[in-house]
């Protein structure tokens, strides 16, 4: 997975904060932006600190992943319960034949995260909202391998707009 680094500011200018999946040579299981599975992460999710497989992570997941930049195969899946840097919200699959390209891959993840999805999960228009998504993407490797899903994460921000930990979740804040 790859992750540049996460921006502050109001949620026009908040992302192109993003994350790429690597090759691992497993395909992510699917499902659509709007209706997926949930996952209810327990503290044997990973040990604190510990990291699990980019391509386990689940809707409901709750990570510490804010240092993350760059391409990476790792996430620290930890307890909502506890501080967190993001949460996972929906997750649906790219349906390109060939890899589109990351701009167009990042244009539809974005509209993706932006949609429905984020509005079933706080509870109001990303437009509205206060709070940013950022996103796990196939890069070109990780598509060759099968990989065509986009994980949805969505985080806080203080009211300078820099990124801050959450402890519980974020599902319904409508804010």
């Amino acid at each position: 997975m790859r992750r540049p680094p996460l921006r502050a500011g109001r949620r026009a200018a908040l992302l192109a904060a993003s994350l790429a999946v690597a090759a691992l040579g497993i395909a992510l299981a699917g499902c659509t932006a709007t209706a997926g599975p949930t996952h209810t992460p327990t503290a044997t999710s990973t040990p604190s600190g510990g990291k699990a497989s980019a391509f386990a992570i689940k809707v409901g997941d709750c990570l510490d992943d804010a240092d993350i930049q760059g391409t990476t195969t790792t996430a620290p899946i930890v307890p909502c319960d506890g501080p967190h840097d993001s949460e996972a919200y929906a997750r649906f699959l790219l349906t390109d034949a060939g890899y589109p390209g990351e701009d167009k891959v990042k244009s539809e993840a974005d509209a993706g995260c932006s949609g429905t999805a984020f509005a079933n999960f706080v509870g109001i228009a990303s437009a509205d909202s206060t709070l940013p998504y950022s996103y796990y993407f196939p890069t070109a490797d990780s598509w060759s391998t099968g990989d065509r899903e986009v994980m949805c994460t969505i985080y806080q921000v203080d009211g300078a707009g820099k990124p801050i930990t959450t402890t519980g979740t974020l599902k319904n804040a409508a804010r």
